[in-house]
């Protein structure tokens, strides 16, 4: 067996990033073999994933890459355990070209992101790779490709831990307009609106929450007509928070989201949004 030495430990070290003790096993286990050894720890990266499956992946970073165009935006959302991993410079890098190589190509699922390639190595080997310098579970926790034949907005909050993608039918062309659909991009990151309008809200949801006012009222006491009522009204005011385009616009109160909009263009619509938040 070759002599694995301190300088070969540190050596493939800093090629993977992985600790002391995990190098030394892989050389170890390799004779010695420095390429061996690196596949060796990209392996046991991928293998620790299972033991670290119940633990939480609370922290990391949001990305998003829209087109030239404005057509075509890819969002990806890179979990892990800790905030010293979502900020270490080699976890960013990782996740960074993950997102411009997904915004360079057509992939639309996990796992066609995981067969493109980011240099010699594919997506799959390159997290692995992260996964066996940081003793953290990290995964792909979010991963989508948004098309429109209007225009797409993005807007990332301080600290990438949250992203919106937002889908207007108009075109924007304009710095005003531009400004506009920013504004309504931060709105849906600050309100978190759950659908774009009354048609978009599910029945599921509706019967929850007049279940729930139903309850509240008849716990205080109101006859059934009244709770009905009572829960009537409350649709209502969960309508204007639930719905995007009913949301009073947070910079002007006086006005909703739709007004904001119809400045945008007076045909303009909110076709869709996505937002995701990490944590």
């Amino acid at each position: 067996m070759a002599e694995i030495t301190a300088k070969l430990v540190m050596e493939l070290r800093g090629k993977t990033g992985a600790g002391m003790a995990d190098c030394k096993k892989a050389l170890t286990e390799t004779d010695g073999d420095m390429e061996q050894a690196i596949d060796y720890l990209r392996k046991k990266g991928a293998a620790q994933i299972a033991k670290r499956a119940d633990r939480e992946s609370n922290e990391g970073i949001v990305l998003i890459r829209v087109s030239a165009d404005s057509k075509t935006a890819v969002l990806l959302a890179v979990t892990c355990e800790t905030d010293f991993v979502s900020r270490n410079q080699e976890f960013v890098d990782y996740a960074t070209s993950v997102v411009e190589v997904a915004a360079n190509s057509t992939a639309s699922s996990v796992a066609e992101l995981l067969a493109l390639k980011v240099g010699d190595v594919t997506v799959e080997a390159a997290h692995n790779d992260i996964l066996a310098k940081f003793s953290e579970k990290i995964e792909i926790g979010k991963f989508e490709r948004i098309t429109t034949t209007g225009s797409l907005t993005s807007y990332i909050h301080n600290g990438s831990k949250l992203g919106v993608v937002l889908d207007l039918s108009a075109e924007l062309k304009t710095d005003a307009q531009i400004a506009l659909a920013k504004d309504i991009a931060m709105q849906i990151a600050a309100m978190a609106p759950s659908f774009v309008n009354r048609s978009a809200v599910t029945q599921d949801a509706l019967d929850r929450e007049k279940a729930i006012y139903l309850e509240q009222a008849a716990a205080e006491g109101k006859a059934p007509d009244m709770a009905e009522r009572i829960a009537t009204g409350k649709i209502e005011k969960y309508y204007k928070e639930a719905c995007l385009v009913e949301q009073p616009f947070v910079k002007d109160a006086t006005k909703t989201v739709t007004d904001i909009v119809k400045e945008i263009a007076t045909d303009a619509v909110v076709n869709n949004f996505v937002r995701v938040a990490i944590g």
